[in-house]
């Protein structure tokens, strides 16, 4: 692939803008020798303004959410991609949410460009649950962890029921849940349905994945050892 190409979908700008880079001698090696559109050089030699280029196509990353961003690209108010440097948002092939977190839920949220993967974790094969840390409004009653498990239960506009799920208490109102499906708000609804209502809810887990030690409002690139960690829940 050409550099003014390969650079461009990496979000640095269009093609046009690129190309002036390239003559305005911004981009350069890694020992500062100012490159041209038409040179041979690897990914990794790249210099722009002398930063390493952000990574290459196959980009993955977790992301701490906080409350009050929403996954998407074109909403209003806060968006996720704010969280991010400004060039990832232009990036082609897109860097695209693995799922989504409503706009009042944090936690742990997965980012990729890569097609292939994102629907590896999203597909019901790939068995990958998912822990939710839930806040209440009320007090358990102590039916709701036997109704979540049975496999019975019935969300409102759903022809049909839930999978088992496990709901561990850890306090009057506090609970963590762990699905094996991921249906529309399907958390909120699922309390709603035993008659309480969330009032904060936190994603702490997907698969064998947490987000350790990484701040709210941050995130980290993943690498192979992360993917593995993610596909192999212990």
């Amino acid at each position: 692939m050409k550099l003014v190409k390969h650079i461009a979908n990496l979000g640095y700008g269009s093609r046009k803008q690129v190309q002036l880079m390239f003559r305005e001698g911004r981009i350069t090696d890694a020992d500062g020798e100012v490159l041209y559109a038409d040179d041979a050089v690897a990914h990794e030699a790249i210099r722009v303004d002398g930063e390493p280029l952000d990574p290459p196509p196959g980009l993955t990353l977790m992301l701490h959410k906080p409350r009050g961003y929403t996954c998407s690209t074109k909403d209003t108010g806060r968006l996720i991609y704010d969280l991010l440097p400004p060039r990832f948002r232009e990036r082609s092939p897109q860097l695209s949410s693995v799922g989504r977190l409503d706009r009042d839920t944090s936690g742990l949220l997965l980012m990729t460009d890569d097609g292939a993967l994102l629907h590896r974790i999203v597909s019901p094969k790939a068995k990958l649950d998912k822990a939710y840390e839930v806040t209440l409004a009320d007090d358990l009653r102590g039916d709701e962890g036997a109704r979540f498990a049975s496999g019975t239960l019935m969300l409102e506009s759903d022809d049909k029921p839930l999978l088992p799920a496990e709901l561990d208490v850890q306090g009057p109102r506090q609970a963590q849940l762990v699905l094996h499906e991921g249906r529309y708000h399907q958390v909120r609804r699922m309390f709603a349905a035993v008659g309480n209502h969330v009032d904060a809810l936190h994603r702490s887990r997907i698969g064998g994945l947490t987000l350790g030690a990484l701040p709210e409002g941050e995130w980290r690139i993943l690498d192979a050892s992360d993917l593995d960690t993610l596909f192999n829940a212990a």
